[in-house]
């Protein structure tokens, strides 16, 4: 499959065109599936090198290209735009990185889509901020962290070597780290059953007594460590735009419907025009 270079480009239509295809199998039916083969479609094609700087192997997209990208791919198969977002997400957030070692080891396996990197990261952003103690607290030790409780929303983790997540100090400092999934005391429960998007394997990461080096810090501590780099946040024109894409997939298909119940036409030009 040849490289993807621009949001407008032929061989970005033929890849959507292929999960579009796969969306629609029985494989893809039930939705609990994970999107391997999507993903690794993705890969191949180079849609993980639009989010990263050329200096790490990446094409250095324009918000604005990412965005189209992004639209198209969620028109095609939310799912796997949407565990795309996580992804990149995380990888944004190694490349600015305060450890740049972090970024030299993990990155070029993540760009090339040998790998996978996702985020948790709710608890400080939106999701159980605001409780009286920490769902995920760090402690500092000899070389490094120990951490203790949960990160309750990540996406794809049993598939993940790394996991970009943050834990709160005792002083109500955050720290931010690329945690490797293999560590011990680190475990996975089942994803939780969703309305939609079961496929992403959306669920908590609990941690018992993770010891986690020093060397896999990307920010921190910090009283608001997601107010530093970029990368890995919540909500944005992102997030808006698979919405968006999830809408114009049901509009296609209203239309495709048009020909044969002429009473859907009315109110199926009306949501196109909003849409558009």
């Amino acid at each position: 499959m040849q490289r993807i270079t621009s949001p407008t480009s032929h061989e970005l239509d033929e890849l959507c065109q292929r999960l579009r295809e796969f969306a629609a199998s029985p494989a893809a039916a039930a939705g609990d599936a994970w999107p391997g083969d999507t993903l690794a479609w993705c890969g191949e094609a180079g849609v993980y090198e639009w989010f990263l700087p050329r200096e790490w192997g990446g094409q250095d997209w324009s918000e604005a290209d990412i965005i189209r990208g992004y639209l198209q791919l969620s028109t095609a198969c939310l799912n796997t735009a949407f565990i795309i977002t996580q992804r990149s997400g995380a990888c944004r957030r190694i490349a600015g990185g305060v450890n740049p070692e972090v970024a030299q080891r993990l990155l070029p396996d993540l760009v090339s889509g040998k790998s996978f990197a996702t985020v948790g990261i709710s608890h400080l952003t939106t999701s159980r901020r605001h409780m009286a103690r920490p769902v995920l607290a760090a402690r500092a030790c000899e070389g490094g962290y120990v951490l203790d409780g949960f990160s309750p929303w990540v996406t794809g983790a049993r598939y993940a070597s790394t996991v970009v997540t943050g834990a709160t100090l005792e002083d109500g400092r955050q720290i931010l780290v690329a945690l490797p999934m293999d560590l011990p005391g680190i475990t996975v429960p089942e994803p939780v059953r969703l309305v939609g998007l079961s496929g992403s394997a959306t669920g908590e990461v609990r941690c018992d007594g993770v010891e986690v080096s020093r060397e896999w810090l990307l920010a921190g501590p910090s009283p608001n460590v997601m107010n530093l780099g970029t990368g890995a946040g919540t909500g944005g024109l992102q997030t808006s735009t698979l919405a968006i894409g999830l809408a114009t997939a049901a509009i296609d298909f209203l239309e495709q419907e048009c020909g044969a119940r002429a009473d859907l036409a009315e109110a199926t030009s009306g949501l196109r025009r909003e849409q558009q």
